[in-house]
């Protein structure tokens, strides 16, 4: 099964970690939506949940993960090293996403944003959800 990640579009960050992740993807497992996008509003309102846009959103197995909980589980997708990241669940959750609040809060003034969200050129298309 597929994993879905739900990303805020208009991040530069955000932007360049998807592009980072669909290089690593080697079993094609990651799909993407961005946070702004219908599929991914009718998505989060289908199961009751909501999130901001300064959160990303990760579906693995039917289960729903946010913050740094959801980076983690991405890391598991990943090749050697990055994969060696996912240990880092031994933190505790309110640490971890005080942490990934920190770095939400500051992405756009380090990063900077888009005015739309970025659209998959046609290599990256078939692991995107929505194109809009």
């Amino acid at each position: 099964m597929r994993k879905i990640i739900l990303f805020d579009g208009v991040c530069n960050l955000c932007n360049g970690i998807v592009q980072f992740l669909i290089r690593k993807d080697m079993n094609d497992e990651l799909r993407f939506a961005p946070l702004q996008s219908h599929f991914s509003q009718r998505l989060q309102e289908k199961v009751g949940i909501s999130t901001k846009e300064d959160s990303i959103v990760v579906i693995d197995n039917n289960k729903w993960y946010t913050k740094s909980s959801a980076a983690l589980i991405i890391c598991k997708y990943l090749p050697k090293p990055w994969s060696y990241l996912k240990f880092l669940f031994i933190i505790p959750k309110p640490i971890r996403d005080r942490m990934y609040e920190y770095v939400a809060y500051k992405r756009t003034d380090w990063f900077g944003k888009q005015d739309a969200c970025m659209l998959p050129t046609p290599e990256t298309e078939k692991k995107f959800l929505v194109k809009e």
